[in-house]
């Protein structure tokens, strides 16, 4: 078993990856980025290892990984900068586990920045109980939001901040 397991969901694995593990996930984006092809979106170079700092941690599904997260902080809570299944392994509920256990674990709320039209983006994170928001002006999704925007990503189709807010105690 996986050091720094999270969750088994079903037959789902999440767990948290040491750091020296992280770039075994780097082929994992870049065959998930290449789906966004039929939508006429390639990415510029770089992947989620060139956040640096601002990613302080990752839960992958399986060992070897088949999906990720890269969470970090941001404006008092928790971003989710990047979600990623491998192709071969997708419409198989990898990406809505990870999204629980990202949910569980940042008990502050959640928040990110996607595509507003790409199926996989803005529609399913609304599915999952996400809503897009105005982030305040200076806030830190404001300034990732305007990092993308510098980087070409607006280029590349409209992109929004969206945030699941904490459950409220009852």
């Amino acid at each position: 078993m996986p050091a720094g397991r999270v969750a088994s969901l079903g037959l789902v694995l999440i767990w948290s990856p040491p750091r020296q593990r992280w770039a075994e996930l780097v082929p994992i984006e870049e065959a998930a980025d290449g789906m966004f092809a039929e939508h006429g979106i390639t990415f510029p170079p770089g992947n989620f290892l060139d956040f640096g700092s601002t990613v302080d941690s990752v839960l992958a599904d399986g060992d070897p990984p088949v999906g990720f997260a890269a969470l970090g902080p941001v404006d008092g809570g928790t971003h989710l900068y990047q979600l990623a299944v491998h192709p071969a392994h997708g419409r198989r509920g990898h990406g809505s586990a990870l999204l629980r256990a990202v949910v569980a674990k940042a008990s502050d709320g959640v928040t990110l920045t996607t595509f507003r039209d790409v199926p996989w983006n803005a529609p399913w994170y609304v599915r999952e109980g996400f809503e897009v928001y105005q982030p305040a002006p200076a806030s830190g999704v404001a300034l990732i939001l305007e990092h993308e925007r510098d980087a070409g990503l607006f280029e590349l189709g409209a992109r929004v901040a969206m945030r699941r807010r904490p459950p409220t105690g009852g």
